[in-house]
């Protein structure tokens, strides 16, 4: 197997790390501390057209395969990875289960404003007693003539506060267990709200809110798949979601890294930097070893993903291996710092509450776990 960039992957890579030094790394504190959304950065974003990679021209993208936006979004997690989480919503959730489940004039309408950054995209699914179990979700979706009627409440939703396109999904009564149907819902649509936002302990300025329908009227035209076919697009779609989620992860692991690397040769005890510790290098090589672990194995779904080829057991394994280091990573890297990596003005403690929520959102480590056994196991 090549595992040779191409020309142009270099290439983006070289210039998405330029930017996400000299843009994003720079406000990524502060922007956690103000827990606001971060609007600017994805604007820029927007302007460099990565808002809308993945997504042909004609519809406002700008192209490139999976592999390549892995690349991009490993570069913009390392400097914020909550940059990086809004990101994955807009583009590979929101849009993504547009691009591969709308129709063509679904995908003329919705894409375009999304792809250059006009519009903020979110997915919402979850819900207080749905988190895990998508399939106990009480949202419903009634027919009412050209309409479909919403009532129901999301929480946790990636990006809601701000969004202005989301892909919903509730049941239709009338078919039972076998009803859940996703819609595609704009914001200032009558009976759709925003409720809180949430305070979260990392990704701040990823922000997080409920989304509220009440009699909210979605038409007909707006319903993403035919009626019952919910499940299978957000299941497909978060396979696709958590390949970003691993690339996140890896860029996380990689920043701890780079950090962990600097502060062990300028910090001195004993007469010596710390580096020169067997305990510390040990503790840097095995860190080194898993990342490139993880990040191969990302990029291998990646380019499963872009050549056809099954990928949901790789998405998983990519997502469970990839997550669960950066939190462990993050944890050995406050200890290389000591009493310091403790500190809230330590660049750690960001890693380490950035890292968790990675555990958690698209998949917990042990979904991940289930989708996995169930793959080798049937």
């Amino acid at each position: 197997m090549d595992f040779t960039l191409s020309e142009e992957q270099e290439m983006l890579q070289m210039t998405i790390r330029d930017f996400a030094t000299k843009k994003l790394a720079p406000v990524a504190d502060e922007l956690d501390q103000r827990q606001e959304f971060a609007m600017d950065n994805f604007k820029m974003m927007a302007e460099l057209g990565l808002t809308g990679m993945g997504l042909p021209s004609e519809y406002g993208g700008s192209g490139g395969d999976k592999v390549s936006l892995v690349i991009a979004m490993e570069e913009i997690a390392r400097a914020c990875a909550s940059t990086c989480g809004i990101l994955d919503t807009h583009l590979i959730l929101c849009s993504g289960a547009i691009y591969h489940y709308g129709t063509e004039e679904q995908k003329e309408r919705f894409l375009p404003p999304l792809a250059k950054g006009e519009k903020v995209g979110s997915f919402a699914i979850t819900e207080a007693k749905a988190g895990s179990d998508i399939t106990a979700i009480e949202t419903t979706a009634v027919r009412d003539g050209d309409s479909y009627i919403l009532n129901g409440t999301k929480v946790f939703i990636t990006n809601g506060d701000v969004c202005d396109t989301t892909v919903v999904f509730a049941n239709i009564p009338a078919l039972d267990k076998r009803g859940m149907t996703a819609f595609i819902v704009e914001k200032g649509a009558p009976g759709f709200s925003k409720g809180k936002k949430y305070n979260k302990l990392g990704m701040r300025a990823s922000t997080t809110a409920e989304l509220i329908f009440k009699n909210c009227p979605v038409p007909v035209e707006n319903r993403l798949g035919e009626e019952g076919q919910g499940m299978r697009i957000g299941l497909a779609t978060l396979d696709h979601g958590r390949i970003g989620v691993a690339a996140q992860t890896v860029g996380i692991t990689q920043a701890i890294l780079d950090r962990a690397i600097d502060y062990s040769k300028q910090r001195i005890q004993f007469g010596a930097p710390i580096s020169q510790n067997q305990a510390i290098a040990w503790m840097v090589a095995d860190m080194a070893t898993q990342l490139e672990a993880a990040r191969l194995l990302t990029y291998k779904a990646a380019y499963l993903a872009d050549n056809g080829a099954p990928f949901s057991k790789h998405a998983a394994m990519a997502k469970l291996y990839a997550t669960e280091l950066a939190m462990k990573a993050a944890t050995q890297g406050i200890q290389i710092f000591g009493g310091y990596g403790y500190m809230m003005d330590s660049p750690m403690q960001r890693y380490f509450r950035d890292a968790k929520l990675t555990e958690i959102y698209e998949g917990t480590s042990q979904i991940q776990r289930i989708v996995i056994s169930r793959a080798l196991l049937r």
